[in-house]
């Protein structure tokens, strides 16, 4: 998530939530911004796969500065635990898939349909978060200070 826009840039769907699926949607959130000529802060908690060296290693190649959460503190990451939240709640609830297909197209349309084109937030004036990015960043982000990843 870019905490600036509340923009899902990066996401992976995988059987096992293991470093392999984070790189993989650490590399999707870098290919959907492009060039990052800005230093990057990426926040996530002190989960294994963001602790992984495989991860780390990646953050520092791609020359981002790492922040995880404080031992304990949930509201570091308050933005995602609300993402996932309502993810679960409006579309998982009990559902349960038949393979990795079903859950991939099933994140594809939350995020990408609904989440990031849809749902308004009211820290961005009640605009969905590709409506405030089309409207306060140029194409090469010039308005923005700083970006900000979160991973929970």
């Amino acid at each position: 998530m870019d905490l600036y826009s509340r923009r899902i840039v990066g996401w992976s769907v995988g059987r096992s939530n293991d470093a392999d699926l984070t790189c993989r949607a650490l590399r999707n959130a870098v290919g959907t911004r492009g060039d990052l000529r800005r230093e990057i802060i990426h926040h996530s908690d002190r989960g294994s796969t963001y602790a992984s060296d495989q991860y780390q290693g990646l953050l520092m190649e791609k020359k981002m500065k790492s922040s995880m959460s404080a031992k304990g503190n949930c509201y570091d990451n308050a933005a995602m635990e609300s993402f996932y939240g309502r993810y679960k709640t409006s579309t998982v609830r009990d559902h349960i898939f038949k393979n990795e297909d079903e859950v991939r197209a099933n994140v594809f349309e939350y995020i990408e349909v609904f989440y990031n084109r849809y749902r308004k937030h009211s820290a961005l004036g009640y605009k969905c978060p590709m409506d405030f990015e089309e409207k306060f960043l140029s194409p090469m982000g010039d308005k923005v200070k700083a970006s900000c990843f979160q991973n929970n």
